[in-house]
């Protein structure tokens, strides 16, 4: 059986894109089941008000979903027993930088040259990668060592299959190409215990997903689960990365994106079927 799912953050209303990616993710579940899961790590930005509205939005779309919904701020003790893991492996350590921090050591053996990005912005440079877990204090963030982490596996690459973008092709990534495009991610977030990148492998693997529905933009965080997926010993689902809504400028809806909030089209009396027909569905 199919299961999919579809996990925002209660941090902005819903626009055109969510919509895209909600019904995305229900169409192609197909006789199988499409879960709502609400992604509130971030509790300084999270508001109940932008929750409820997740609901009437997608309601009005015609999605149901099983309920009770998971919410990620209610399942901290399962990323903590991820990280616990992590630790008695020697795969994480502590980090006090902040990003300016990061920027000024990115920036000092060759001043001018833009630093590296990756998935999460510059690529990290290993500051603190000598400190233990042990050393740890509340302020710090928790990242993972990616050279001792495919060391463990004894991998030379991480992969992926991708049923929307050359199907049937497996996407690689060089180790090498890891340590040097992706770097140390961090796994755990000052005041917030957990990361985007490990707790959506933890909960995809509790909630048994098969097929992980996402944007293109989230191509190049695929390859950080996979690689969390076979440290915590965790199954790798299917992946579809499907296109991105944009403005008419080009660029890709965000959460300012407040003109082409679903609500906003439902208030000035648009149907559901009228924003299946501007996303192309």
């Amino acid at each position: 059986m199919t299961r999919t799912r579809f996990a925002p953050s209660p941090t902005g209303p819903l626009h055109l894109g969510h919509a895209f990616a909600a019904l995305t993710a229900a169409r192609l579940a197909d006789a199988g089941q499409f879960l709502l899961r609400i992604e509130d790590i971030d509790q300084s930005r999270c508001r109940p008000a932008y929750e409820a509205a997740i609901f009437e939005d997608l309601a009005w779309l015609g999605l149901d979903w099983p309920k009770p919904v998971w919410r990620q701020s209610e399942r901290l003790g399962a990323y903590q027993q991820a990280l616990d893991r992590l630790a008695a492996l020697g795969l994480i350590y502590p980090c006090s930088c902040r990003r300016a921090d990061i920027l000024a050591a990115l920036d000092a053996p060759q001043e001018g040259q833009k630093p590296l990005i990756g998935p999460d912005g510059p690529i990290y440079p290993g500051t603190c990668r000598h400190r233990a877990m042990s050393d740890a204090r509340p302020e710090d963030a928790i990242r993972l060592n990616a050279a001792k982490a495919f060391a463990l596996l004894d991998l030379s690459e991480v992969a992926f299959l991708d049923e929307n973008i050359a199907p049937g092709v497996s996407h690689r990534l060089a180790a090498t190409e890891f340590l040097t495009g992706v770097g140390d991610v961090v796994l755990a977030r000052r005041g917030m215990g957990t990361s985007y990148h490990l707790a959506v492998v933890v909960d995809d693997a509790a909630q048994g997903i098969t097929l992980v529905t996402r944007g293109k933009d989230l191509l190049d965080s695929t390859w950080i689960h996979v690689l969390l997926q076979r440290l915590l010993d965790l199954p790798s689902p299917r992946y579809h990365h499907h296109r991105l809504i944009r403005d008419d400028s080009g660029k890709r809806l965000a959460k300012r994106d407040d003109a082409r909030a679903i609500s906003l089209y439902r208030a000035e009396g648009a149907r559901p079927e009228d924003i299946r027909r501007m996303i192309g569905l």
